[in-house]
């Protein structure tokens, strides 16, 4: 059975506008009932359970349209003169222009939210995926698993059907290790010609990534194979071991979609892997090079992200907010019932920025870029919920990349010592010595952590190790737990 990699874009807008419309009648009943006790006008807020679910799941576009449609029902429904859109109280029409408007922001604010959160949940994927086969070729195991493991997670993070790795063997290319989500699979140690349009002859005319949209009516034992397979379209990165093509790995669909753009470039990511496990020559110093450009790659993303929101999103949230306050000190005296919905919807963009910004703060700490690791320690400290002394013996600016892999040693530090160490006091101590950051972490809590069973301090392990810092977990039972990082300056 062929994997549905997302229902077409008119099926997907029918179902968006059906339950556009089922949230918008459920909503205007509770109204209906609600109605008697208080104000109509007091209550038009809840529309927003439209709006808000339509934004995460459908986008801005049906948001838009479920703004227009829960402002259109509130009209019809309980605005005078009754049973008819057309409203002849200027009041009135002001505070409905002033919730369509409010609407059709927060809906954008809250798709913008779910994009932003989806790219992150991308990038924890792709960086656990990269992590996992960069262990696989430190522990320098047979190559053989290697590429069984970089083509099952280029499959499974690209949301491929299909996926394999090929090399190039005397002007065709061998199977060396494949996988997929449902039979037929693609054979293993199948020699191909490449006598015919496909990623493996593209990938060696043009030495960079390549994709192939269609193998309708395409000649050659490539394309056959592939129609025989089921493949409608395929992307393929180039193995490049000692400055040549080695091989090359390509994910494959069934569907009638092709990839999204940019998945040329995650699998370009796992190439650089597999090239390290297959020139040993190069091997660990190749591995921490490639675990320092994905960890690099990923912070400037988050970094990216979190500029984003801030100067985009959240800048428009705070001056809609302070617009929509303003409008509620031009409400008539008489008339306290708009006055109290202006209030309400204000209220609500103030939780949404609220959670805007905790949310930004969880992809990237703003004061770690603008102010520097002494500022963005004071606020992690600020929030534990255990009391924290620090002391941060140096004042100036640090690389990035050193301040980035500084600041969430101690949050994850902290985070477990607030989650699992029942300690009432944590020290955060940071110095500069001899070229090197060294931050410890301490605190008087019950002891016995042990970072093989935490995945957090394990990505902490791998982040650290990557910038060629050491890191040591000294956790003895009933005798607290002491976190020391020390990171170079000069390499960095």
């Amino acid at each position: 059975m062929t994997r549905d990699r997302g229902a077409a874009p008119a099926t997907r807008w029918a179902g968006g506008l059906a339950v556009t419309a089922l949230l918008t009648a459920a909503v205007s009943g509770v109204i209906a009932l609600i109605e008697p006790s208080l104000p109509a006008s007091r209550l038009m807020v809840l529309y927003m359970l439209v709006i808000l679910p339509v934004a995460i799941g459908w986008g801005t576009g049906l948001a838009v349209v479920a703004a227009l449609l829960s402002t259109s029902a509130f009209a019809y429904l309980f605005v005078a003169p009754a049973h008819t859109i057309w409203v002849t109280d200027t009041q009135e029409l002001i505070g409905l222009g002033v919730f369509l408007v409010t609407a059709v922001v927060v809906g954008e604010l809250t798709a913008r939210m779910r994009r932003a959160a989806v790219e992150s949940e991308r990038l924890s994927r792709e960086q656990s995926a990269l992590r996992r086969v960069a262990v696989l070729v430190a522990e320098a195991v047979e190559p053989a698993a290697v590429f069984e493991a970089v083509t099952r997670e280029v499959g499974l993070l690209c949301r491929a059907d299909l996926a394999r790795m090929e090399r190039y063997v005397d002007g065709a290319v061998v199977g060396v290790a494949a996988w997929c989500n449902a039979p037929p699979a693609p054979a293993v140690g199948t020699r191909l010609a490449l006598d015919g349009p496909g990623v493996a002859r593209a990938v060696l005319d043009t030495g960079g990534p390549v994709r192939v949209d269609s193998f309708a009516d395409a000649a050659g034992q490539v394309a056959r194979e592939a129609r025989d397979l089921g493949i409608r379209s395929s992307v393929g990165s180039p193995i490049v071991v000692a400055g040549r093509i080695w091989g090359v790995i390509a994910a494959s669909t069934r569907g009638e979609r092709p990839f999204p753009p940019g998945t040329e470039a995650q699998i370009t990511r796992f190439t650089e892997l597999v090239a390290t496990a297959v020139d040993n020559a190069h091997g660990r110093a190749e591995l921490a090079a490639s675990r320092a450009r994905v960890v690099a790659a990923a912070d400037e993303t988050r970094r990216r992200l979190e500029r984003d929101l801030h100067d985009g999103a959240q800048q428009r949230l705070v001056a809609l907010a302070l617009d929509l306050r303003l409008a509620e000190e031009t409400v008539p005296d008489g008339m306290p019932e708009l006055r109290g919905a202006v209030r309400g919807v204000a209220d609500e963009l103030t939780e949404v920025l609220d959670e805007l910004r905790e949310i930004s703060r969880g992809i990237h700490p703003a004061i770690l870029s603008e102010g520097g690791l002494r500022p963005a320690l004071r606020t992690l400290a600020r929030r534990s919920p255990v009391p924290v002394d620090l002391r941060v013996h140096t004042r100036r600016r640090f690389p990035p990349a050193v301040e980035v892999t500084a600041y969430y040693a101690v949050s994850e530090a902290l985070t477990n010592t607030a989650k699992h160490a029942a300690a009432g006091h944590a020290e955060i101590v940071v110095e500069e010595q001899d070229d090197v950051l060294r931050l410890c972490v301490s605190d008087d809590g019950a002891g016995g952590a042990d970072p093989a069973r935490g995945s957090g301090l394990l990505g902490l392990r791998d982040r650290v190790e990557s910038m060629g810092g050491t890191i040591e977990v000294a956790s003895p039972d009933g005798r607290g737990t002491t976190i020391t990082v020390v990171l170079p300056l000069s390499t960095t």
